[in-house]
């Protein structure tokens, strides 16, 4: 959690997720179905919100103010629902090794259901307003265009490689938490400029929205947290009132104490709002890890600007940069 807690602010659900992941990969440790679909669930909301904010972002950054607050306003209604599930609107640790913090509150699924279809509505307006729009167009179009070749030179990921017509995401290359039986498709376009990376995104937020109604049919009564207290912290009600679950609790999270991942070298990944958000650990067989190097993708996809604004005009460098996402957080090496 202190790891994922400096990357991209925007999307900590997922960030949250693809760290603890990697963990429970080297552990061999199996979820139980409902904690799986909980973590699918959330994922896609974070990926909502990250996505709906960014497009209105950049729209702010090319002159359509008014696309930004709508996107704002959808945004802070999937906060509202973070709020609710995982007590915190920004940096979450909510996912914990072996399962979740907490169990869905009762309220969670109806809020939910009812942010969906707002959220589509917003996407089409937000269609409405700048596919048709002249100085939309002349700002993005054909700005900061990339090819496939080029795009996968500069390990690009997310939407900003399927922007440029390679249809990789991590959800179907190297599946996690059973995203392969899911229903969606993976979004591309073949410009690969700043108009087709704002189209990936906008594409790609109905696509979450299909995932997460499919999660909720499935999400079915049951344990969210792995039966392994020597590994998944145990929930807080019986550590309050029961010995051995205090002497758990106590054991895993005490300096030097705590599980330990076997031996190795171990490299697992997951598909974040802005690409292929990847852990490498090695691991000596104790608490702490000898090495960690974390992918973060807006690094990455930064690495291009230069290319990006080569013979373009100054303010193009705004839709640019409006386009890519650019998370500080991530950046910071």
């Amino acid at each position: 959690v202190t790891v994922t807690d400096r990357m991209n602010y925007l999307s900590p659900l997922n960030n949250n997720i693809g760290y603890v992941q990697c963990i429970e990969e080297m552990m061999g440790l199996e979820l139980p179905e409902r904690g799986r679909t909980i973590r699918i669930l959330m994922a896609e909301l974070s990926r909502i919100a990250d996505h709906i904010l960014s497009c209105g972002l950049m729209a702010m950054d090319v002159g359509a103010f008014s696309v930004m607050l709508w996107c704002f306003r959808e945004r802070e209604r999937l906060y509202d629902i973070f709020e609710v599930v995982t007590g915190g609107r920004l940096t979450t640790s909510y996912t914990r090794v072996g399962g979740l913090s907490r169990d869905l509150p009762d309220n969670a699924v109806p809020m939910i259901r009812d942010a969906l279809a707002p959220i589509l509505e917003t996407c089409d307006e937000v269609e409405k307003m700048l596919y048709h729009n002249r100085i939309f167009l002349d700002r993005s179009q054909g700005v900061g265009a990339l090819t496939r070749e080029e795009a996968i030179a500069y390990s690009w990921t997310g939407p900003l490689l399927r922007a440029t017509g390679e249809a990789f995401d991590v959800r179907r290359a190297r599946p996690y938490l059973g995203y392969d039986s899911y229903d969606f498709d993976v979004i591309t376009r073949t410009d690969g400029d700043s108009l087709a990376r704002f189209q990936v995104r906008m594409d790609e937020i109905r696509q979450s929205v299909r995932i997460v109604r499919q999660a909720l049919e499935r999400l079915k009564p049951g344990p969210f947290c792995a039966d392994n207290m020597k590994v998944a912290l145990p929930a807080k009600d019986i550590v309050y009132s029961k010995m051995e679950s205090l002497i758990h609790h106590f054991k895993i999270i005490m300096l030097n104490h705590g599980f330990a991942p076997p031996a190795g070298e171990y490299y697992s990944c997951t598909e974040s709002p802005n690409g292929e958000l990847g852990f490498y650990v090695v691991s000596t067989g104790d608490q702490q890890p000898w090495r960690l190097r974390v992918r973060g993708p807006s690094f990455l996809n930064y690495s291009a600007i230069n290319r990006l604004a080569q013979g373009r005009m100054i303010s193009d460098v705004v839709a640019i940069l409006g386009s890519l996402n650019v998370i500080a957080g991530e950046l910071d090496r």
